[in-house]
């Protein structure tokens, strides 16, 4: 297995295997078509030497029966290299090339029908821009492509002879259920709000032999969503960590770690370069401005460098820095370690959290949470955000209590079981709307404290919470829910330079962390608001406090 998941075969030359010369006759049909602002003789399409190595690649390996190996293919790839192009000119390889079925159904989905229009004007454009059209048993011909190519714009497709045709479908799966596409280009999934039209058309696909999907994007920021985990499959594939010999991955990216300035690493990433795309002095230029625009310079990094983010545009730790605190967490052996709770109740539909810290050695602490968010709208809430609530549900991350809003009686109930099995010394709640929940565990013995989310309290305990991290000694089991929160974080500073986290500004949830910042500043302090009741009995036998 190898770490590195550059493609280098795109460019060494390396023999790809061509048994029947599909991949030859691919990279024929292409090279007869035509692009309409080509500067090539005749506008000649230009299929340049590393898109040509991809399209055989594709198309050449088979099996003893001549089925095509490749079914899959995930191509990251930063903007300006002429993905659009690309995956136009495959598609038309499905509805006028070789690889055409009678019949058949091309998909072209993207986020919305604005972006998956763009890969439908491009096939329009190298259409109406004349070339060839391939025949079985006839070879290639000349074709008047206004004639025998029908646009209907108004079904969002083109139709082309055979009664073929190409579709542009947006990420919203409605009306998409029942395809059976022979080919599907899925554009930029980064920015897919939810995963439907991506399990509609991997079902379809699953329907037709010989089918094909291509999904070309670019970066995006975060990691609960359908973009990343594509990707990340890819990754673990190009690593050897999976054996998928019919997913063909070719990933241009750059680590985070990397000088985003250094040109050197915009030609690694960027293979158009060498054939004059993107244009260097556009790059330089939205670099320099980069230099004096955080925004900017995020946008410059995942669309041109092909850097994959945090989800907050301004993250309050590095999620490497984060996972370096995903160590093993043994809960029975902390069940005698003095535990400070932090409780971060939600209004109605939002997470609700306890997470208990704690301490490890000097200024390190330990961490684990439980999460709590309402049942009835498990499904809901995952469509509407694209979060796996429904895998976190099933694996018993997060406990969905019954009705449309958290059940605080069992949040209330789960507090009283730690507060039995851990030495607990207090249960921080933000006031707010813990004032039931406070009351009744003070009229038990149970030591709840108020902690306020103003700056006064928030900004020193994460000040805390952040030396914890940085300096390696934040211990959170790998939790995800945990980790997607704290990756969630938006920061803001007053004026005397103090930071507490904003949700307001988060895009995504950031409960967790909340609640992470008040057990762990709790605990710093080393308090103990148990009550000198501490080894009373009460009627059921459980000692209180």
């Amino acid at each position: 297995m190898s770490k590195d998941t550059y493609p280098h075969w795109v460019f060494d030359d390396s023999p790809i295997p061509d048994p029947f010369g599909y991949g030859e006759r691919a990279v024929e049909f292409i090279r007869s078509l035509k692009h309409p602002k080509s500067r090539l003789e005749k506008h000649a399409f230009q299929l340049d030497p590393w898109q040509e190595r991809i399209v055989r690649r594709i198309y050449g390996p088979c099996d003893e029966f001549r089925n095509r190996i490749v079914n899959d293919v995930t191509i990251l790839i930063p903007r300006g290299n002429r993905k659009t192009s690309l995956g136009a000119v495959l598609s038309i390889l499905h509805t006028l090339g070789p690889e055409t079925v009678p019949n058949s159904e091309v998909l072209f989905a993207a986020k919305d029908q604005i972006q998956a229009k763009i890969a439908l004007r491009e096939v329009e454009g190298i259409i109406r821009a004349g070339g060839i059209l391939w025949q079985k048993g006839q070879g290639n011909r000349k074709f008047d492509a206004p004639s025998m190519v029908r646009l209907q714009d108004y079904l969002n497709r083109v139709l082309f002879p055979g009664e073929s045709y190409i579709e542009a479908i947006s990420s919203d799966a409605a009306s998409a259920h029942g395809r059976t596409p022979v080919f599907a280009l899925c554009d930029e999934i980064h920015a897919w709000p939810k995963r439907d039209i991506w399990d509609v058309i991997d079902t379809g696909l699953s329907k037709t032999p010989g089918s094909l999907r291509v999904t070309l994007t670019t970066s995006g920021r975060g990691e609960e969503n359908i973009g990343y985990q594509v990707v990340n499959h890819a990754r673990r594939i190009a690593r050897g960590e999976i054996d998928e010999p019919n997913h063909l991955v070719i990933l241009f990216e750059t680590s985070p770690e990397a000088n985003w300035e250094d040109e050197d690493v915009w030609k690694r990433v960027n293979p158009g370069f060498k054939h004059g795309y993107p244009d260097i002095v556009r790059m330089r230029q939205r670099a320099a401005t980069a230099r004096k625009r955080p925004a900017d310079r995020d946008a410059f990094k995942m669309y041109h460098l092909n850097m994959w983010l945090d989800n907050s545009a301004s993250p309050f730790v590095d999620h490497e820095v984060y996972d370096k605190g995903n160590k093993l967490i043994d809960l029975d052996a902390l069940e005698k370690a003095p535990c400070w709770l932090g409780v971060d109740l939600s209004s109605t539909s939002d997470l609700t959290v306890i997470v208990a810290a704690w301490k490890d050695g000097e200024d390190g602490y330990i961490v684990h949470p439980w999460f709590f968010c309402p049942g009835d709208n498990l499904y809901k809430r995952q469509e509407e955000t694209g979060v796996p609530y429904v895998q976190w549900a099933e694996e018993g991350l997060i406990e969905a209590t019954p009705g449309n809003v958290v059940d605080i009686r069992t949040v209330e109930r789960r507090i009283r079981e730690l507060c039995d099995r851990f030495d607990v010394r207090e249960i921080a709640f933000d006031p707010h709307l813990a004032r039931i929940t406070m009351s009744n565990l003070l009229e038990d013995g149970y030591p709840a404290v108020e902690f306020r989310q103003g700056w006064v309290s928030m900004a020193p305990a994460i000040k805390e919470l952040e030396k914890a991290i940085l300096g390696g000694k934040f211990t959170h089991g790998g939790h995800p829910i945990l980790r997607w929160n704290f990756l969630n974080i938006v920061t803001q500073k007053d004026q005397a330079g103090n930071i507490t986290f904003s949700k307001a500004k988060a895009s995504e949830k950031i409960d967790g962390a909340v609640a992470s910042a008040m057990a762990v500043s709790r605990a710093s302090l080393g308090e103990d608001h148990r009550s000198i009741y501490a080894t009373e009995a009460r009627p059921d036998g459980i000692m209180v406090w």
